[in-house]
């Protein structure tokens, strides 16, 4: 960017733009910033990300019924907190007032009418006064004391200056009550037996119907950043989700709830989102934070260097993007170079520049001319410095910046990309040179060249471009491969029409030479400064997307992985195949003890005698299952075990085999965990144990690796790093967490991603475990150090105690248990010792005492959960009384009594990856010179990308069905929203369209999901 505002635009440009304040808050509030994807399609009201919005009229904010509101508001006065010396620009902007939402009447706790207003669960408009939801509002504060308070000692963050009164428009007495009043909360309570935030009487608590906070916390979650704009409002924008539903998210997440408890556990406040959707809100609502630091340091930093105005602190606090601020403030920023519009206020000519929009009768540019002075000696000079100031107001002017949006809406934009100079000069010197012998790092070069032909004269639409596509031109263009540029048509001539006409019109008569400083301006600053914005936007717009795109792909692919059903009750003999190390075995137990590690040499003149070693082990540890890794020599070591099989080498024995993916296993054989965990092993069986492993239990092995080594998606290097890896992390928790973990038995890594756990509470609960023994029940949870009464909430409905792995735990040697902790806050504590069986279900420990009042109403006992008989009487209650009427009289939630059944009825030691895939074991090999085109197989989808999904069927070489190829009509029902419907593990069933042995690429047509 060359050019910027130093002081921004002063009193007497805001009082010549005031006719028009009404119409551009207009504009403005229907053009809200859309997180939608160029490939999608964009309504009117959609605003591009590049557009600074203006900043907002005066308004109260409607919010949906608290519980406890039991009688008309009345008119109060309020008393105003006061502010830390607010910057209040002088003679602030009228702005058209803006009408509440709509009212809508909501059941609250007790079945009272509510006589606020309910927005948040809708975008329109009502026409209800102003002053009214003042006084709703005020009303609400006053009867706090039936309201639910956020316990502020468990936020998790806490924004400067987040409860101040707006700068910029006089919000009125609402301002008062942003703080939530502070309620006292005894040192580690973990009291869980009294009703809690979601076991409220919510009779419209179901999907659809807003659940939301009072209407105090709902304010301060409003004002929690100081932006000019309205936080619910704009991330309600990007993330198409109802504002009620943020409000109730943004107040878990300070809360320091977690996804998956919030999905699990709070069902009703997220209105029944899964938790893809929630990391959405969540990631959006980081972004929005994180824009508002960077604002607040840009602010500190500019009126520490004395070149804040109050008009320029405005613009900042009104930036709806990253793009945005960084458009705002870089010509600020120290070590850039002086603008042409900064130097030319230096030199006094602002005054000039306004003068030409708001007097141009009176000015005369020759009495500027200064004979001698650099910039003034001429009054082509003194033209040229207005025309800077004027082009640099243009294209900071919110407005302007509007209807530009609107003029390129539905214009045809396109990317291009080319092969760049550079590249064609490489290709050049690699032909002159051909026949010669060429270094590696060259033909390394060459070769990363010829990867982006397809990009060598390509040109899309932006509105059409696909993920996939974006992300390989960035990185074409970031090896110098490729040059890219945005084609923008050129409509000049409106713009500066509108400008002209409009916009920027004079005030008064305005002389030909003055018209024509005018004219240039508008067309230098479209020149110079709009279209390289436009362009930044544009392909900032369009990587974002891709990027998000991508990292979807990553999280759905990875949960397809560790959500694979493990193959339980039998001996496996894992393979890590190889040719000159040899082939490493490793023979695992059914419970992932290693049974016998060896080497064996299958591609050499000995395979005979390792043969007979093969068969030895087998028949002594009675193993039938072979794994084999899809490394190295996989596909030679998969023909020399089908060999074996089909002449019956290894009977009296069912011999069966299955390739896995080994993609991390030699990473995490050299990793401290591993040799922690193994520490006599060699690092080569350390990969064939945890080959043998990923087949036994995917997910406790899984977990063991970065899950970007696990070797799903693609364009793993050219998105986010830390956007990537806050996704998989939480997909990785999400999964521990709803299959569960029996925290007897399981590993340290393992309770390390168990939602409300970490690395340092995992190991101390491994060494309490060690200390005394297995756990009886979760209660003891809370003798555990670092176990406060927050994280035993967010974890205890995860964890298990099977009374099957506790009474083998029992009965093996122990060291004996030790007296409980005297720590802080945990001496008083009262815990048992005895076994609770509500401890082997998914139910949480707050909802026990509404599961044993339900069990007493189906005439059932703690002792049968699980059992046929309970499962019996809870069908038969709840076919004669519907879960709505049976909630309403356990005095719980639906979601939380459909929960407790659930919970109930599970057969014991219930798994719910047992209804997701299986490894696939055969006896036979098929090579890819058997494959005919027109032939119908099946497979399983090894890996899914943003252009296809690719499926081993059995040949060595996985084929890949094009996304073309993967129809709506092709697919369950289930699966039809998915953007691309297939994931790892999923069986197929396929017709082979072309075959390309030279390249070793196999086309395929999905015809069906197998289900």
């Amino acid at each position: 960017m060359s050019s910027a505002n130093n002081s921004s635009i002063s009193s007497g440009v805001k009082m010549m733009r005031r006719p028009r304040a009404a119409t551009v808050n207009v504009v403005q509030y229907k053009d809200v910033d859309s997180d939608l994807s160029f490939s999608q399609a964009i309504s009117d009201d959609d605003i591009e990300e590049w557009t600074p919005p203006k900043p907002k009229a005066p308004r109260s904010t409607a919010r949906a019924p608290a519980a406890g509101d039991k009688k008309p508001a009345t008119k109060r006065t309020a008393k105003v907190k006061e502010p830390k010396a607010p910057k209040v620009p002088t003679n602030p902007k009228p702005r058209a007032p803006r009408k509440p939402a709509a009212e809508r009447k909501t059941p609250a706790a007790k079945g009272q009418k509510d006589s606020g207003a309910s927005s948040l669960a809708g975008t329109k408009r009502g026409k209800k006064d102003d002053k009214e939801e003042t006084q709703t509002t005020e009303e609400r504060a006053e009867e706090g004391g039936t309201s639910i308070r956020m316990k502020e000692e468990r936020v998790s963050f806490i924004v400067s200056e987040s409860h101040q009164a707006d700068r910029f428009a006089d919000e009125g007495p609402s301002q008062a009550f942003l703080k939530a009043k502070k309620e006292e909360v005894k040192e580690e309570d973990f009291t869980f037996d009294e009703p809690c935030l979601k076991k409220q009487k919510t009779g419209g608590a179901c999907l659809g119907r807003p659940t939301a906070l009072p209407s105090s916390e709902a304010q301060s979650v409003r004002n929690e950043l100081d932006m000019t704009w309205d936080l619910i409002e704009l991330l309600a924008t990007l993330t198409c989700v109802e504002r009620w539903v943020c409000v109730n998210i943004i107040a878990l997440l300070r809360e320091e709830n977690t996804v998956p408890f919030m999905v699990r556990y709070r069902k009703e406040k997220i209105n029944h989102m899964d938790a893809d959707a929630v990391r959405d809100v969540q990631m959006v609502y980081e972004e929005l934070r994180s824009l508002a630091k960077k604002t607040q340091t840009a602010i500190h930093t500019l009126k520490k260097d004395g070149v804040l105005t109050a008009e320029l602190e405005q613009d900042l606090r009104s930036c709806r993007s990253a793009d945005e601020l960084d458009h705002v403030y870089s010509p600020y920023k120290k070590g850039s170079k002086l603008t042409k519009a900064r130097r030319a206020k230096a030199l006094g000519l602002e005054v000039v520049a306004l003068a030409l929009i708001e007097s141009p009768h009176t000015l005369d540019l020759r009495a500027w001319v200064k004979p001698g002075t650099e910039g003034l000696s001429s009054v082509e000079e003194v033209a040229t410095g207005v025309e800077h100031i004027l082009a640099d107001m243009i294209a900071k002017d919110p407005e302007t910046l509007t209807y530009v949006k609107k003029l390129y809406e539905n214009s045809f934009v396109t990317l291009q990309s080319s092969v760049s100079k550079s590249a064609q000069k490489e290709k050049g010197q690699e032909k002159s040179v051909k026949g010669q012998n060429k270094l590696g790092a060259e033909q390394n070069k060459n070769k990363d060249i010829d990867k982006f032909q397809l990009y060598f004269d390509f040109t899309c639409n932006v509105q059409r471009i696909q993920p996939h596509q974006t992300l390989a031109i960035n990185r074409g263009e970031g090896l110098k491969i490729l040059t890219v540029k945005v084609n923008i048509p050129d409509r000049k001539s409106d713009f500066a029409r509108w400008c002209i006409n409009n916009r920027w019109r004079p005030k008064t008569f305005a002389r030909e030479e003055l018209f024509a400083v005018l004219k240039n301006a508008v067309e230098d600053s479209y020149k110079r400064l709009i279209l390289p914005f436009l362009t930044r936007s544009y392909r900032t717009k369009l990587t974002s997307t891709a990027e998000k795109e991508s990292i979807a792909m990553f999280v759905r692919n990875l949960r397809q992985r560790l959500l694979v059903c493990p193959v339980r009750g039998c001996v496996i003999m894992a393979v890590d195949p190889g040719f000159r190390h040899g082939c490493k075995l490793a023979v695992l137990s059914p419970t992932s003890q290693i049974l016998h590690t060896d080497v064996v040499y299958l591609h050499n003149s000995g395979q005979h005698r390792d043969a007979e070693k093969l068969r030895y082990l087998m028949i002594k540890y009675s193993c039938t299952r072979v794994v084999i890794g899809n490394g190295t020599a996989c596909r030679e070591t998969e023909s020399f075990f089908a060999d074996l099989i089909s002449r019956r080498y290894f009977q009296p024995l069912d011999v069966s085999y299955c390739i896995t993916n080994e993609a991390g296993a030699s990473i995490y054989s050299v990793s401290p965990e591993a040799v922690k965990e193994m520490p006599d092993l060699d690092p080569n069986l350390r990969s064939a144990v945890s080959i043998g492993r990923r087949v036994q239990d995917p997910m406790a092995e899984l977990v063991k690796i970065d899950p970007k080594h696990i070797g799903i998606g693609t364009y793993q290097h050219d998105v986010s790093t830390g956007a990537l890896k806050a996704a998989l992390d939480g997909v990785v928790q999400e999964c521990v967490s709803f299959v569960g973990v029996d925290i007897n038995i399981c590993s340290e890594m393992l309770m390390r991603h168990v939602a409300g756990l970490n690395t340092g509470r995992a190991r101390n609960i491994a060494e309490w475990r060690e200390q005394n023994g297995p756990f009886n029940n979760r209660e003891q949870l809370k003798l555990v150090k670092g176990m406060g009464p927050k994280t035993y909430q967010q974890c205890a409905g995860f964890i298990r105690i099977n009374p099957q792995t506790l009474h083998s735990a029992k009965s093996s040697p122990h060291p004996v248990q030790a007296a409980p902790k005297k720590g802080k806050g945990k001496s008083s504590v009262n815990i048992p010792t005895s076994f609770n069986p509500l401890d082997q279900t998914c139910i949480h420990p707050e909802s026990y005492y509404v599961a044993k009042r339900f069990l007493s109403l189906v005439g059932g006992s703690e002792d049968q959960i699980g059992s046929e008989g309970l499962r019996h009487c809870v069908e038969s209650k709840v076919r004669t009384c519907n879960e709505e009427a049976l909630a309403q009289k356990l005095n719980t939630t639906p979601e939380t009594l459909k929960l407790i059944i659930d919970g109930l009825t599970q057969p014991p030691g219930f798994d719910m990856r047992q209804n997701f895939g299986q490894a696939d074991f055969k006896r036979g090999i098929v090579s890819m010179s058997d494959l005919r085109v027109g032939a119908v197989l099946t497979g399983r989808v090894d890996n899914t990308t943003l252009f296809g999904a690719f499926v081993d069927i059995g040949v060595g070489r996985a084929g890949l069905i094009h996304k073309s190829n993967i129809t709506l009509d092709k697919l369950p029902v289930s699966q039809r929203s998915r953007s691309l419907a297939l994931g790892p593990g999923e069986r197929v069933e396929v017709r082979v369209l072309n075959i390309d042995p030279q390249r070793g690429r196999i086309g395929l047509d999905l015809i069906r999901v197998l289900q």
